[in-house]
């Protein structure tokens, strides 16, 4: 998980929290009897409310959102970084280090960068009703190619362990537990999944009967693709020399080539649309205001600026 302040790109978040001392509970009810703002942390007499926690989150990008959802002590480290960066901002401006030149310089890009960025948003922001059910049905129809999704196979297998340079001794070893394995299925009535899980060397796939899950033909390596792609339900491979070993492989079911119908992509394709749309809008702004405000620029100057 990155930094969320970039002041504080030196600092690991595992680090921070396990060298940071532990929350002092003695002073857990003053924090939680506060007044209406919400204080929900406490250090040196600073405070990170409840708004600012929700404001770092909103910053993060959707995988590192996700990350804290589904673990709560991403969140914990989260307020302790919002601390530290109040704690040291005190101590910046206590040394007047915002005084300085460069400092004041770069807070005025910030601003000036903040300012246009935000105001640059809320103009190309696409109206509230974009995409109408007409523009969304029309984009789904020139996106299906896109999403196609092809054949589809649930598969079984019973995996014989044999690495390719293993020794005379292991590959023999190999080669007899797959010849029990053959032989077991070859007789009468024989369950696929009770020998898989007997004989598979694959532990995970072995405890559900061999079973590997769905796969697409992009999915299945080289060597095992034309076998599966001959597979009908129930019907099972010879076995396939990989270099890890030999794979047998049994076909549970199949799913025809199909497309993902619209209410399955509406959510995805809205946003997509949106985004594209606010791009547009921002590119069309800039050009006007360009050519409302045409640019003059003197190259030789300009050169100056780079010592030359």
């Amino acid at each position: 998980m990155k930094s969320l302040f970039p002041t504080l790109l030196l600092l690991s978040l595992p680090a921070l929290l396990t060298a940071a001392p532990a929350p002092d509970k003695s002073n857990a009810g003053s924090i939680a009897t506060a007044d209406s703002k919400e204080v929900i942390a406490r250090v040196g007499g600073l405070d990170v409310k409840l708004d600012e926690v929700k404001t770092a989150i909103a910053k993060l990008d959707q995988r590192e959102q996700e990350a804290i959802s589904r673990d709560p002590a991403l969140l914990n480290q989260v307020v302790r970084l919002l601390l530290v960066q109040r704690l040291m901002f005190n101590e910046a401006v206590a040394k007047k280090w915002d005084d300085k030149p460069q400092v004041k310089a770069a807070v005025e890009r910030a601003r000036e960068t903040a300012i246009t960025e935000s105001y640059l948003k809320s103009i190309s922001e696409p109206p509230a009703d974009y995409p109408s059910g007409a523009e969304l049905q029309n984009a789904y129809e020139l996106a299906k190619p896109s999403l196609a999704v092809g054949r589809q196979w649930r598969l079984a297998q019973i995996y014989i362990a044999a690495v390719e340079g293993a020794s005379k001794a292991d590959l023999d070893k190999a080669e007899g537990r797959l010849a029990e394995a053959k032989k077991a299925l070859a007789e009468k009535g024989a369950d696929f999944g009770t020998i898989a899980k007997k004989l598979s060397d694959e532990a995970a796939s072995a405890a559900q009967g061999g079973e590997i899950g769905w796969m697409s033909e992009a999915q299945l390596q080289s060597e095992i693709r034309g076998s599966v792609s001959k597979l009908t339900v129930g019907a099972q491979s010879e076995a396939v020399r990989m270099k890890d070993g030999w794979h047998i492989l049994r076909c549970l079911d199949i799913k025809e080539p199909s497309v993902a119908p619209l209410e399955q992509v509406r959510t995805v394709l809205t946003e997509r649309m949106r985004q594209e749309k606010a791009r547009i809008n921002s590119q069309a702004y800039v050009s006007a205001l360009l050519q409302q405000n045409p640019v003059t620029i003197n190259e030789v100057t300009l050169a100056k600026a780079l010592g030359k």
